[in-house]
């Protein structure tokens, strides 16, 4: 008896795209679970439908972020140049007028999942004005996209989720079957990309409140009480002079305006300098520089330390100057440096924990920089340190410093802060 012959299985080019973009989809959730960056993210993912077939020239993704200087990061990517621009807003700026007059702040005000325009051809439509510059390049269609990553409103900025752009310049533009596609990738696009702003969101709120040590020792999970090591440093101590009398006479907003003045002066120096901020102690700065193994490198730490103390005068040289300008009294401060062994780690009770420096040579330097109010000098380094660099130390003697057993002998620089 015959029997109809077995169909053969025929390869498509349909079902051969489709392998091929379930291989990006595959790759994009691979990603999600290991430890990558937007910028590799959207690299990578940009290439790989490229050699699925969808002929991508230009993507774009942006995302807000918890960060001290920027509150939202763009990222740009070209066929033929690779990842071109990274655009930071800074957080004491409005948005701009790019923004504003974006297809994508379109689709984020009007809370629409994609736009899609046609750059050339008869069904063109150029209703914003950077569609006429896409299309002066050479592109022929847009799609612009927002994926949403909670159920709360998206945000004038989208700051709950995730907003990006494909464009393509073949003629013609994306095929009905790109856009499925492109639809479907995008979405775990913005799946890895949460995944990785989700962690740079934490460790830079870590790094913002606690400094960048703390905050990877944090991270690496100790946050138990006593958890900690002990730290050979620079330590520097700062503070102002006549803060109770400031805040008696500014409102608050004019107090903490002149405070945040002072901490950039200060710890800005320190941080300017390779500096770890440890706390804001009132109107004071603790901070360390910390030593690795060897006296070369107590050296370089002293040294690193002195060029931050030296740009902190200027700093509070410049802002006095301005403050003058504005007939207000100049601000007075004190910083103290020393050279010691701190325990550097977790103190408080198990249910309140903070990461902080404790020990014998964090209150020594304390102590120093109480000196400064009554020896006539801003800026006083320990005998420890001035054995660390040669300069032209000038002695002012030793001092019995409260809760340390033996006087000690402090220095100053006669061209420093003096």
């Amino acid at each position: 008896m015959d029997s109809n012959p077995a169909t053969p299985n025929v390869i498509t080019s349909d079902s051969k795209a489709s392998t091929l973009i379930d291989a990006v989809a595959d790759w994009l959730m691979a990603e999600a679970l290991g430890k990558t960056d937007v910028e590799h993210l959207l690299d990578q993912c940009s290439l790989r439908l490229n050699a699925a077939g969808i002929p991508v020239w230009r993507s774009v993704v942006g995302f807000q972020i918890l960060h001290p200087l920027y509150s939202a990061l763009t990222f740009t990517w070209f066929r033929d140049s690779g990842l071109q621009e990274t655009t930071q807003l800074p957080t004491s700026r409005e948005p701009g007028d790019d923004w504003l007059k974006s297809p994508l702040y379109h689709v984020v005000m009007n809370k629409l999942p994609f736009i899609r325009r046609h750059l050339t051809g008869p069904e063109k439509i150029l209703d914003f004005e950077m569609f006429d510059s896409l299309a002066e390049q050479g592109a022929t269609d847009y799609l612009g996209y927002a994926v949403q990553f909670t159920g709360d409103d998206f945000g004038e900025m989208g700051q709950n989720g995730l907003i990006g752009s494909w464009v393509t310049d073949r003629p013609g533009g994306f095929t009905d079957g790109d856009i499925q596609s492109l639809f479907r990738i995008q979405q775990r696009l913005a799946v890895a990309c949460k995944m990785v702003i989700k962690e740079q969101i934490t460790e830079n709120v870590l790094s913002a409140y606690l400094g960048p040590d703390a905050g990877r020792q944090v991270l690496n999970g100790q946050i138990s009480l006593g958890d900690g090591e002990t730290t050979h440093a620079v330590i520097w101590f700062s503070d102002l002079r006549n803060s109770s009398g400031l805040a008696d006479s500014l409102t608050p907003e004019e107090f903490i305006s002149l405070i945040n003045e002072y901490f950039q002066c200060m710890a800005g120096a320190v941080l300017a300098n390779g500096g770890e901020v440890l706390r804001f102690i009132g109107d004071a700065v603790l901070a360390i520089f910390p030593i690795r193994d060897g006296h070369d490198n107590e050296a370089q730490a002293c040294a690193t330390a002195l060029a931050a103390a030296h740009e902190a005068v200027e700093r509070m040289s410049t802002l006095n100057e301005k403050r003058n300008a504005e007939n207000k009294d100049p601000l007075g401060f004190g910083i103290g440096l020393h050279v010691g062994d701190v325990m550097y780690g977790n103190i408080g009770v198990p249910e309140r924990v903070e990461f902080s420096v404790v020990g014998p040579a964090a209150n020594e330097a304390a102590r120093i920089e109480t000196l400064t109010k009554t020896l006539g000098h801003q800026v006083i380094f320990s005998d420890h340190f001035t054995k660390a660099v040669e300069e032209d130390w000038q002695s002012l003697g030793k001092h019995e410093l409260r809760g340390v057993g033996d006087p000690m002998e402090v220095f100053y620089l006669k061209d420093l802060g003096t």
